[in-house]
């Protein structure tokens, strides 16, 4: 009996708001790719008000009908706004407890494990999750007629078991974004991390986000978030993953897009810069449903960030900023 043919997974990690929508739109409009945003798909909120990138509905898409058809006819009962495929559905309190630190040491992971599988729930619940995701991405894949499928949930531990599906081929893409960036999203994420028309934001329900705490909590996520990334890419075969700047991405696009689709395996010539004149249905960063296809680098942190803002980032994240290459 032959072996499934592995599905291929392109899995963008990084800190949130580190460009991966832009990176995932830019990568889903090359024909041989589909991206449709995070596939762990948990915070979609309100079905009723909440649009596709295609600007329907999403009960209403039918792109997203299709998908739960083909979920459906591999025996799963599918809808995007409860999608069901976080590594946490279903979690117990135990199980919650240790899924919530994030990826560490190879040694710490194999604590984590070890304690999991302590859980029936756990043992019973994984291999279905494992499968779930696996039927979805696959679905997904045949609905757009694609080779490859791109996630861009980000994170880590999402991430670390997903490499041990045996349905999925994986490659990774981190994306890594100056710190200041990212803390000056986090202090005001409707300002400067969602749609630029205010009806659009909140997924299409034009609620803004609450303001977060400060640049240092910003700043201590993003520390946190690229670490978690660092850890899981240290298991992995060093072919099967590629670091890209933010800041290549928009200042020199096509160089660092013909990079990635070699990485990936697809033709480069077939990108496509009007990357909003493709046909796409993504879930998440309000930045989706945007009209505009500038690929314009968002330094606003160098005018909106204080001088004592930047002195509570550095104490936090400077030295690590300064590792990654970011030492103006």
């Amino acid at each position: 009996m032959k072996n499934k043919k592995q599905q291929q997974l392109i899995y963008l990690a990084a800190a949130s708001h580190s460009g991966t929508t832009m990176t995932a739109m830019l990568l889903g409009a090359h024909p041989d790719l589909c991206s449709v945003g995070e596939l762990k798909a948990v915070h979609l909120g309100d079905k009723e008000s909440y649009l596709c990138s295609c600007k329907t509905f999403i009960d209403e898409c039918d792109f997203w009908q299709g998908v739960s058809e083909k979920m459906a006819n591999r025996g799963q009962e599918f809808c995007v706004s409860d999608a069901g495929t976080d590594i946490r559905t279903g979690a117990t309190p135990y199980m919650l407890r240790l899924l919530k630190p994030l990826v560490r040491s190879p040694a710490m992971e194999r604590i984590r494990d070890g304690l999991l599988l302590l859980s029936p729930i756990w043992r019973q619940q994984l291999p279905k999750l494992q499968q779930r995701n696996a039927d979805y991405i696959s679905a997904i894949a045949e609905q757009a007629r694609a080779q490859v499928v791109v996630d861009s949930s980000k994170i880590g531990i999402r991430l670390k078991y997903l490499l041990k599906n045996k349905d999925l081929d994986i490659k990774v893409i981190w994306i890594v974004r100056d710190g200041r960036g990212v803390s000056l999203a986090y202090k005001n994420p409707s300002k400067y991390a969602d749609a630029k028309d205010p009806q659009f934001r909140g997924g299409g329900s034009g609620k803004t986000q609450e303001s977060r705490r400060g640049v240092d909590v910003g700043a201590h996520e993003w520390v946190r978030c690229n670490q978690e990334t660092q850890a899981v890419l240290a298991t992995m075969d060093k072919r099967k993953w590629i670091k890209v700047h933010y800041e290549d991405i928009c200042n020199n696009t096509e160089e660092t897009l013909d990079q990635l689709f070699e990485f990936i395996g697809v033709e480069s010539k077939k990108k496509r810069l009007d990357f909003k004149t493709v046909e796409h249905h993504v879930i998440g960063n309000g930045m989706r449903l945007d009209d505009s296809e500038e690929i314009k680098l968002d330094d606003r942190w160098k005018g909106q960030l204080s001088e004592d803002d930047l002195i509570k980032f550095y104490q936090v994240a400077g030295e690590y900023n300064d590792s990654l290459g970011y030492m103006e």
